[in-house]
């Protein structure tokens, strides 16, 4: 029977081959546009991570200041319980650190010393709304000389990602709603081509679902293909944009995508592909066939 269905259906198609490309170039789009969204969520969830677990705030000790007053800093951010981690950089590590940054240009490097340095202590916080606390708290620490903290960044991120899903939850749902209209217009204006021959095969005994299941087929032959076919776009335009994502991005861990997340994201939109399109024609169905 589901063979009989799907050769039906191939048949209604190729008999209107600009009909169904119509369809399938919609739904194509409309899946298109999700994975790209999902792989750019994904992406910015990845880079706010990031900036959240590198060090946010960082206090650097006057020259006079003691290991106890260093120590005693230590204890205060670890009690406080707004860090996720803190580093202790001494003069030497500092001027180390100073070295590797500058290895290419010798004068630099001729005109600082470790005595010039000041240590300090790198801390990240459990939430960015943690930073304006860590940063009075280690202000008010003895034998600080300055706190330097630059929460833009990882604010910037997460307003992005926050837009980003809001926005993207927006167009998804007018694309796929676009997407439900088309194919009942289109499986819609099969029945109604149909119509003698379904009134036929009502009379010579046919049941329901005989009749129906061509269409039902049709609809989410279109959600599936169209699903395929957008994973495909994408994946083939994330690997020509691997390079420069890579040279753009630098240490941030973002590439290569994990190919867990590729299958997981086909078979998601595959899913997405039949219920749209079985929803689609499956309203034509009970609109059209009363």
């Amino acid at each position: 029977m589901a063979k009989n269905s799907w050769a039906t259906s191939w048949k209604h198609m190729r008999r209107t081959p600009y009909q169904a490309l119509a369809a399938s170039l919609v739904m194509t789009l409309t899946f298109f546009v999700a994975s790209v969204l999902a792989l750019v969520t994904l992406g910015s969830e990845q880079i706010l991570k990031y900036f959240e677990t590198r060090p946010q705030v960082t206090a650097f000790f006057a020259d006079t200041a003691t290991p106890d007053q260093i120590e005693n800093l230590k204890v205060a951010v670890d009690s406080s319980g707004l860090s996720a981690g803190m580093k202790f950089i001494s003069k030497e590590e500092a001027l180390a650190i100073y070295r590797e940054q500058n290895r290419d240009d010798p004068l630099l490097l001729e005109m600082v010393s470790a005595e010039i340095l000041p240590a300090s202590l790198e801390v990240s916080a459990v939430k960015v709304e943690n930073l304006p606390q860590l940063a009075e708290l280690m202000r008010q620490a003895e034998g600080i000389e300055e706190v330097v903290y630059q929460p833009d960044v990882v604010e910037a991120v997460a307003r992005w990602t926050k837009s980003l899903r809001i926005g993207g939850g927006v167009m998804m749902a007018i694309f796929s709603l676009t997407s439900i209209l088309i194919i009942i217009i289109i499986v819609g204006m099969r029945i109604a081509a149909r119509r003698e021959e379904i009134e036929i095969l009502r009379l010579m005994g046919a049941s329901n679902w005989y009749i129906k299941s061509p269409f039902l087929w049709e609809g989410a032959a279109y959600g599936v293909g169209g699903a395929v076919l957008a994973w495909g776009a994408t994946y083939i335009l994330l690997l020509y944009s691997t390079p420069f994502l890579l040279d753009f991005f630098g240490t941030i861990p973002l590439l290569p995508v994990p190919a867990v997340i590729m299958v997981s994201l086909l078979g998601i939109e595959v899913i997405a592909g039949l219920m749209i399109g079985g929803l689609g024609s499956l309203i034509a169905v009970s609109r059209f066939m009363r």
